[in-house]
């Protein structure tokens, strides 16, 4: 889910940084509310906030589903470096698990609207075909931007399940490769749960990337 929150007057960030979100049972006073780490999935230029995340049964995640329009939330913040480098001639590689893919849906929204020479790469994980999260989205901005290149693939999914065509299987050298490898210095992002994030840590540094040449953000608990 989805949640879509006022921006702050002056309240500023940059694509791909994150917030303390706090909640409250009683509006009245937020100091000891319930608090959880979010990134912003919205771009800087949107006039909301938007953050997104897996709802499991959590006090702060229950909280959160029960909000009244209206509500205030306390917002700490932005925080983070998990951000786009300045080099325009150097490639992003982004590597999404899951709901790691709220930071790069920021940074994305954001190169669109700023036509950034950035060649970008995003390689999408999921499951299931029904539980990627943001698919239109993503695929719009593929349409809308000629630098990036959409790229997401399904770890249980079958071939040809309901018509889908594209890649199966976790993300791997291989897929890397077809789709990204012949990049000259790229710089690779990588966000999803621990799990994932040190799998593809893994597979870049096998593959002889140094480690100055990859960031990453991890999500746990989510």
């Amino acid at each position: 889910m989805a949640f879509h929150f006022e921006k702050p007057v002056g309240f500023q960030f940059k694509a791909g940084q994150y917030i303390d979100l706090t909640l409250s049972d009683s509006q009245a006073d937020l100091s000891n509310g319930l608090t959880h780490t979010l990134s912003i999935a919205s771009s800087p230029f949107a006039g909301d906030l938007v953050v997104t995340t897996r709802m499991r049964d959590t006090a702060f995640k229950r909280a959160l589903s029960v909000l009244s329009i209206g509500a205030k939330v306390r917002i700490e913040g932005p925080m983070g470096s998990f951000t786009l480098h300045n080099n325009t001639a150097r490639p992003a590689v982004l590597l999404a698990g899951g709901i790691g893919i709220a930071p790069f849906l920021s940074i994305l929204s954001y190169a669109t609207v700023k036509r950034l020479h950035h060649p970008l790469f995003l390689f999408y994980a999921n499951r299931y075909l029904e539980n990627a999260a943001f698919m239109d989205t993503l695929l719009n901005l593929e349409r809308a931007n000629p630098q990036f290149r959409f790229v997401p693939t399904f770890t249980r999914t079958p071939n040809h399940y309901r018509g889908w065509k594209g890649e199966t299987g976790h993300i791997s050298p291989e897929m890397l490769s077809e789709h990204a490898g012949k990049l000259e210095a790229p710089i690779y992002y990588i966000a999803g749960p621990p799990a994932m994030v040190a799998a593809g840590r893994r597979i870049i540094n096998d593959a002889g990337v140094d480690d100055d040449d990859i960031r990453t953000e991890e999500f746990a608990g989510y």
